[in-house]
């Protein structure tokens, strides 16, 4: 019975909850028999179900816990997005009512240019130029992220985040169509054309300029090529002060990031159309002349330029022009400027308003110094007309005289501008013509009038002003002298040549009682002899044959008087010779348009000299 309630309250155990392996005992074998193993399979099952169970559970609560942080995630990025949009917004709104007067006002800043260099000219009369200057952007000015006292929390991080995007976007770049320059009179000056350049960006900039950034600069500058309206705009900046422009600019692209690179900071782009803006400069003092102002003239180019030096020389197929010459300068002097070579045209003026170009010139290389620039000049005479003679002895006769003479400059790469200026007289009065002397004069009856005629030859030095080095050969001289009464120690105010005419002087210099002057040239040869510290120098012999010698109206007593003194004087007579020549020359090496060179006519040249006349010289 009791072995029967053991099995049975055991098999009672074993249908309730898990099975339990029984407690080991001093019976219990140490190696399991087959039949003991077999019933423990469907236990093992039973627990793989358990664990599968648990497994499903842990996998859903791993799924919850990464949507959460997806979704959280999500959220967030959403949420930052949303801010970061409203502070792109905020700042997109804030630059887009910045007017580009805004920009050029209160946020560019520019310092110079301190060096300007001429590159090339063009075809078109086009210059490109470099410039040099200092400028930078002060960003945070005109999105209002400059950092000022504290505004509360929100505003300050507000613009914490906008000046770290400033500094992430680090510069722009800037691409500008041609641009018109315009006077205050609406009359257009000029274009410029340059290619896209960078602008470097900052916030919070310090007083000093040490936050601006280099700046190298081409620029391609087309003038106008309406003279008048250039030349109204100098006048109005002179009277007014400063030089005041209206600057038309039909677009402008502003990108973020550098010219050369791409990237995120290209896709933000701003675009601005048809900006008007005004610009004015005071201008600088001068030195040396007048401050600019309402009632104050507008000072001439010649009183700019200053001629240091001129030199002429005769070559064998040209003729040569040297000078050197300084020129006012009017650029601030924190600006540096390089020009190359550049060509000009001197031409006279002509007949009807007409003009005669003469010398093709151009200068060196220069810098701009102060006060003054020191340009060097050399060059060539062009070929002149078949008869150049009316303007060029104008011209030489003028400067002799001590007259400044109107010359035209214009340079071939601006065809439409031409400068009018005065070239200077010299400082002292040269004497081209010296020890002028009559040999072997002989004064007698004319048979065929009451007068007299004279014969003889005239002998006279011409020498050139000091770097005048040219090889003349002089052919013919057509002198028109009054013969005084002793020596004549004054120099006669010489005529205009469309002065000149057959007409006495009046009144009448003391001491004058005849005048000699031929119906016609006078032949004459020329030896050029050593100079002397001057130009080139050169020995003038004439022959006369029967010239007439015209007693003065009123002069016949101080006629008789010399005559007296010629016939009772121990050694004859001094008679004073003063007066005026013309004198026909050929230049060597002057070019021609007939390809022979030029016979040219050198008009009222002022002559004065003496001759003794003894007893044996008259009435043979």
């Amino acid at each position: 019975m009791a072995l029967a309630e053991n099995d049975s309250s055991t098999s009672c155990i074993k249908g309730k909850g898990k099975a339990r392996h029984p407690e080991p005992s001093e019976q219990t074998p140490l190696l399991p028999h087959h039949s003991d193993v077999a019933p423990s399979q469907p236990h093992a099952t039973d627990d793989e179900e358990v664990d599968l169970e648990s497994s499903s559970d842990v996998r859903r609560r791993l799924w919850s816990q990464l949507a959460f942080v997806f979704l959280a995630s999500l959220s967030s990025c959403i949420l930052i997005f949303l801010l970061l949009a409203l502070l792109a917004y905020s700042y997109a709104a804030r630059l887009s009512d910045v007017s580009p007067e805004d920009v050029l006002e209160n946020a560019l800043v520019i310092q110079g240019p301190y060096y300007v260099n001429v590159l090339n000219v063009t075809a078109d009369g086009g210059t490109w130029i470099q410039v040099q200057a200092k400028v930078g952007i002060d960003a945070g000015s005109i999105m209002g992220v400059d950092t000022d006292d504290d505004e509360g929390t929100f505003n300050d991080m507000w613009k914490s985040f906008g000046q770290w995007g400033v500094k992430i976007l680090d510069r722009i770049t800037v691409d500008i169509s041609t641009t018109q320059i315009f006077s205050q009179r609406q009359a257009l000056l000029a274009t410029l054309d340059s290619p896209p350049f960078e602008l470097p960006l900052t916030v919070n900039p310090p007083y000093d300029d040490s936050w601006l950034s280099p700046l190298s600069l081409t620029l391609l500058v087309v003038p106008t090529k309406n003279v008048s309206d250039m030349n109204q705009f100098v006048h109005d900046s002179w009277q007014s002060g400063a030089a005041s422009v209206h600057a038309s600019i039909p677009s402008v692209v502003v990108s973020g990031g550098s010219t050369n690179k791409g990237g995120w900071r290209k896709m933000l782009k701003l675009q601005r159309s048809s900006i008007e803006t005004q610009l004015s400069m005071k201008l600088p003092p001068i030195p040396g002349l007048p401050t600019p102002g309402k009632d104050v003239p507008l000072p001439s180019v010649s009183q700019l330029i200053t001629l240091q030096s001129f030199g002429i020389e005769s070559k064998a197929k040209d003729v040569t022009v040297h000078a050197l010459a300084t020129v006012i300068n009017p650029v601030p002097p924190i600006m540096n400027l390089t020009v190359p070579s550049l060509p000009f045209i001197i031409s006279l003026p002509g007949e009807n308003h007409s003009s005669i170009p003469i010398a093709s010139v151009h200068t060196d290389l220069f810098t701009l110094t102060h006060p003054n620039i020191t340009l060097t000049i050399s060059g060539s005479i062009l070929p002149l007309p078949i008869h150049p003679s009316a303007s060029i002895s104008a011209f030489i006769s003028r400067y002799l005289s001590l007259k400044s003479n109107p010359v035209s400059v214009a340079c071939p790469l601006f065809p439409s501008f031409a400068v009018d200026m005065e070239f200077p007289a010299p400082s002292t009065k040269p004497q081209v013509l010296r020890n002028v002397t009559i040999h072997d004069m002989k004064i007698k009856p004319n048979p065929a009038s009451t007068g007299f005629i004279a014969s003889g030859s005239v002998f006279a030095r011409i020498v050139l002003p000091k770097g005048m080095d040219l090889t003349l050969n002089v052919t013919r001289v057509f002198p028109d002298v009054l013969v005084f009464d002793g020596e004549v120690h004054e120099l006669p105010t010489l005529p205009l040549p469309q002065q000149k005419d057959e007409k006495l002087p009046d009144p009448l210099p003391k001491r004058a009682f005849g005048r000699i002057r031929p119906d016609d040239w006078l032949e004459a040869t020329s030896v050029q002899v050593d100079s002397e510290g001057e130009g080139s120098i050169f020995a003038v012999t004439a022959d006369f044959v029967n010239v007439p010698l015209e007693v003065l109206p009123g002069r016949q007593q101080q006629f008789s008087n010399f005559i007296s003194k010629v016939v009772f004087g121990t050694h004859g007579a001094l008679a004073g010779l003063q007066g005026t020549t013309d004198v026909g020359v050929y230049i060597l090496g002057l070019p021609s348009k007939d390809h022979e060179n030029t016979a040219m006519d050198l008009l009222d040249l002022p002559l004065q000299g003496s001759v003794r006349i003894g007893m044996k010289d008259l009435f043979v």
